[in-house]
């Protein structure tokens, strides 16, 4: 039987996706120009609703393609413009390049990961240090390093686990080469109990980034904007966020406690013996089999670990010109001058950098179309501790839905107006930037387009082989949202004003004047 072009054309959009997803995609886009005419302020917040929902559905379709076909609508019809999404990539220019020169330059040292953390798995035979251990490297290695170099370390590592395992599970050899997508030779009962352990590891990481990130003016793009602001340095901004993220940190650390002992939520989940086993004989295989030259390349790496902190906690440059530097180093001392092998180390990065660049766009139009400027006017009807409770609040809830880095700069940038038009007092504003820091870094938890960490991990190579879905990855992370939102609420409405005073009288800080607020414009 002839397919018709109209059915061919339909097969062909959107591949293998499910039909239902092609049609929900084709509704969305019939109905977006009509809401727009009736209301435009519904149909902003409509094709966020629509963006988030290709989010969720990643695993069915790459959000790339959806989203991009969602947002180039929205341009036609007037949402926003190329020229402010243009704007918007411009701003968050040194996020892209760290997205691809990083992840790149993380690529090309994977043996030296895979040698620190195969080590680190074998000789740690408890599942609850073993969490410790990574959450607390993320949460230290997020306060001096973005979070996203350190989701593309971690992913790294657990991609290099699970073919070694897949590999060996399969009958072949260590050195063979092999496809770890295919699970058609494999028993399913030690496959399934190790991803479901290589998911409690990426997700204990993960928050562990958010834990570390909020600490530090380096830790997060946003943060970098506040601290500049309000005239804050490294030091400064570290003693002044303390009274809040120093008790959540605790209680971050004691939620892995809890969720490994209890094995709620899906965590708890063991390394099988089998598996255990398998990558015992890796490393031992490995250790035998090291030539003089595979061990200088280790040594080599290493020294470029250390650069790489170094650059990173000095700002010698800006984050992606330093991966772009580990790439030249790594690849120059390596061997690796072919530029197919090249190639390879950017096929992660790439399909994310585009999808955040679409990410950018719909920023673009939640400011076209003022979609937060409601919940801005009304945070800033409060007074007291009851406006910080509520800036840290409606940071929380509009980060988990858009960019951390938007909501910030937003708010930061609103504060500093109603500051420098008298509303409020410079001590008033100091503890509002404590709150709005923190409300953009902790409750973001929540969903993976509330942390660009979250979704660089959903959109990876490693989330479909953990099965790792959206759904799974809100439920997984819904514990530590409750416990570092609460907890984060409590110390922002109890021990902040009382902590801060504390600091002030200590003279660990200074009081600041209204003139050095938002001397530099930064943002949008």
């Amino acid at each position: 039987m002839q397919t018709s072009m109209i059915a061919a054309i339909y097969k062909n959009f959107l591949g293998h996706a499910p039909d239902w997803y092609k049609k929900t995609i084709i509704a969305f886009l019939i109905v977006n120009p009509f809401i727009f005419m009736v209301d435009p302020y519904i149909a902003g917040w409509t094709l966020v609703i629509q963006f988030i929902f290709t989010l969720a559905m990643a695993l069915k379709c790459y959000p790339l393609q959806p989203g991009g076909l969602l947002l180039i609508e929205a341009m036609f019809i007037g949402m926003t413009t190329p020229g402010h999404m243009m704007h918007e990539i411009e701003v968050n220019l040194e996020v892209l390049l760290l997205l691809v020169f990083m992840v790149a330059g993380i690529y090309f040292m994977k043996d030296l990961l895979m040698y620190l953390f195969t080590k680190l798995v074998i000789k740690v035979r408890n599942k609850l240090i073993l969490s410790l251990s990574f959450i607390f490297a993320s949460a230290f290695l997020s306060a001096f390093l973005d979070a996203l170099t350190v989701v593309a370390v971690i992913i790294s590592v657990g991609l290099g686990f699970y073919s070694i395992y897949h590999k060996v599970a399969s009958g072949k050899e260590f050195h063979s080469d092999h496809d770890h997508t295919s699970d058609d030779e494999l028993g399913s009962h030690d496959l399934e109990d190790f991803r479901a352990f290589l998911r409690n590891l990426m997700m204990h990481s993960a928050v562990g980034t958010a834990l570390g990130g909020v600490m530090t003016m380096v830790g997060e793009p946003q943060n970098l904007i506040i601290a500049d602001k309000a005239g804050w340095d490294f030091v400064e901004f570290f003693i002044r966020m303390a009274p809040v993220t120093i008790p959540v940190f605790v209680f971050g650390l004691l939620t892995t406690v809890v969720l490994e002992k209890t094995g709620m939520f899906s965590y708890g989940a063991k390394l099988p013996t089998a598996v255990r086993q398998i990558l015992v004989d890796y490393n031992e295989h490995m250790d035998k089999g090291r030539s003089k030259r595979e061990t200088a390349k280790l040594v080599v790496q290493a020294l470029i670990g250390v650069w790489l902190i170094i650059g990173l906690a000095t700002h010698m440059a800006s984050v992606g010109l330093i991966g772009l530097s580990v790439i030249v180093l790594a690849t120059s001392m390596s061997g690796v001058i072919e530029e197919h092998a090249l190639g390879k180390a950017f096929e992660e990065a790439l399909p994310f950098a585009a999808l955040l660049c679409v990410f950018f766009g719909v920023v673009a139009v939640i400011i076209d179309q003022g979609l937060f400027q409601p919940v801005i006017h009304w945070v800033l009807s409060f007074e007291g501790e009851t406006q910080m409770v509520m800036f840290y609040l409606a940071n929380g809830v509009l980060s988990m839905v858009s960019d951390n880095v938007f909501v910030g700069s937003v708010y930061i940038t609103e504060v500093t107006a109603a500051l420098q038009a008298g509303q409020i007092t410079r001590d008033q504003y100091d503890m509002l930037a404590v709150a709005i820091n923190t409300g953009t870094n902790l409750p973001s938890v929540a969903t993976p387009n509330g942390q660009a960490a979250f979704l660089f991990l959903l959109t990876s190579a490693i989330a479909p082989l953990l099965r790792l879905s959206y759904g799974r990855m809100v439920m997984m992370a819904l514990p530590y949202t409750i416990v570092l939102t609460i907890v984060g609420l409590v110390a922002t409405y109890i021990g902040l004003a009382d902590a801060t005073q504390w600091l002030y009288d200590m003279h660990l800080i200074e009081h600041h004047t209204a003139a050095e607020a938002g001397a530099q414009a930064v943002g949008h």
